[in-house]
């Protein structure tokens, strides 16, 4: 499966910004995403994660209810509502899957390594 995040761009604090993650030659339907941004210099950073049927959607400390993960298996996609976003959230946002169920469920979600796919990736820069 090939996946592709989009929705990135440039963005004024305080705004706000929805990734998609969508899937190619095979449906992330059944599977539970994350997803993770990187900053220059900086390690790969969990987001958030959502189990395959909606339910279980942890997040990675510093979102502080400022996201929201939400999916749509019938469009074969995940999303990223990003709102209140600040200038230290800029950094490249990657979806990823293991292509199981247990992620979220086995406590798995918030290591990079745990995720076998990766999309490329979509740039979000918050100027202050």
């Amino acid at each position: 499966v090939q996946l592709q995040a989009c929705g990135g761009g440039l963005v004024q604090a305080g705004g706000s910004l929805r990734l998609s993650c969508t899937a190619s030659g095979g449906t992330i339907s059944n599977y539970d995403m994350g997803w993770f941004r990187q900053a220059p210099g900086k390690e790969r950073e969990f987001v958030a994660a959502i189990m395959w049927s909606g339910g279980g959607t942890p997040y990675g400390d510093f979102v502080k209810g400022r996201f929201i993960v939400s999916r749509d298996n019938a469009k074969n996609t995940v999303y990223l509502q990003m709102n209140s976003l600040k200038p230290e959230d800029t950094a490249i946002y990657y979806c990823a899957t293991d292509m199981t169920r247990d992620l979220v469920y086995r406590g798995r979600y918030s290591a990079a390594k745990e995720y076998d796919y990766w999309g490329q990736g979509t740039l979000v820069t918050v100027s202050s």
